[in-house]
């Protein structure tokens, strides 16, 4: 997902990984960064500690980029009843 949102908006993404051991040391928490996993843009963490609708990031980006919001997808009725 990252990586096609970067190259759609021509963004710098930058992926951070690193053992879990390193997230639970006092140094990490001594930066105040967002639990992981987690994904910021600039300085707004958009998530932290769990997953992101794809929809949801997009808009975030958009609007840090002085974009205006994706128009919500239209489902049908057989779409709702099922969220495909």
């Amino acid at each position: 997902m990252m990586p096609r949102l970067g190259q759609k908006y021509e963004i710098e993404i930058e992926t951070i990984s690193k053992p879990i051991a390193e997230y639970n040391r006092d140094e990490y928490f001594e930066l105040e960064l967002p639990v992981a996993p987690a994904i910021m843009v600039e300085e707004e963490i958009v998530v932290e500690g769990s997953d992101v609708a794809e929809d949801k990031l997009e808009n975030v980006i958009r609007t840090h980029l002085g974009m205006p919001p994706l128009e919500p997808e239209k489902k049908s009725l057989w779409g709702r009843f099922f969220k495909s």
